[in-house]
């Protein structure tokens, strides 16, 4: 029978943001609801693009990597009931996968873009311990403010997180077609950035 450990923390995905310092680099910011103490995780832009497809709820002609991973668990009756982010060392964060089937639990060690990818498609919780949010979180203002004064202790971090584009004479309406038009012809760098830029209107309003 399927069951949670005790201790955990409720994480949700605050934002993905690309990198200006490291080509090709994105940050996935997690954190506890309500809380200015966050996880920023440096991943790859091929797992960027999916995490930012999967949050957008976008349908793809060619199903990715994630896409298809969550269609051969489900063909199977194989369902991940939680992600977990369980361990941070040397700079390097750990995570597992809690698949079920047939009522039998079963865990998989996965890396944390991986795991998180999988999240968002199977719409089930990530969890972390305290101990890793004490050793590896962040604070920083919900508003993710450039200016925010980064703790130096965290020099994995990338200061320069927030991309600088100008896009303040688009309207709400007019970046979403240009959003949906970046996920028609594959550019899903360009829809990451859009649905930030998006996403940081919308909390504005």
């Amino acid at each position: 029978m399927y069951f949670c450990r005790m201790n955990k923390i409720l994480l949700e995905v605050k934002g993905l943001t690309y990198s200006n310092s490291q080509s090709g680099a994105y940050a996935l910011i997690l954190n506890k609801k309500g809380d200015k103490l966050h996880l920023p995780i440096i991943i790859g832009e091929a797992e960027a693009q999916s995490i930012a497809i999967a949050l957008e709820g976008h349908k793809i002609i060619r199903p990715l990597t994630h896409d298809l991973f969550k269609t051969f668990a489900t063909t199977f009756d194989i369902d991940i009931k939680e992600v977990v982010i369980n361990r941070f060392k040397e700079g390097l964060f750990y995570s597992e996968l809690h698949c079920l089937k047939e009522g039998e639990l079963t865990i998989i060690d996965a890396r944390p873009s991986d795991a998180i990818a999988l999240a968002v498609r199977f719409k089930c919780p990530i969890y972390t311990y305290s101990q890793v949010l004490e050793e590896a979180g962040i604070n920083i203002d919900s508003d993710f403010d450039t200016d925010t004064d980064l703790d130096s202790e965290h020099e994995d971090f990338d200061a320069d997180i927030m991309i600088e584009s100008d896009f303040s004479r688009y309207s709400l309406s007019e970046l979403k077609s240009l959003l949906e038009e970046s996920i028609e012809r594959e550019d899903y760098n360009m829809a990451s950035i859009l649905r930030d830029e998006i996403n940081s209107r919308k909390e504005m309003l």
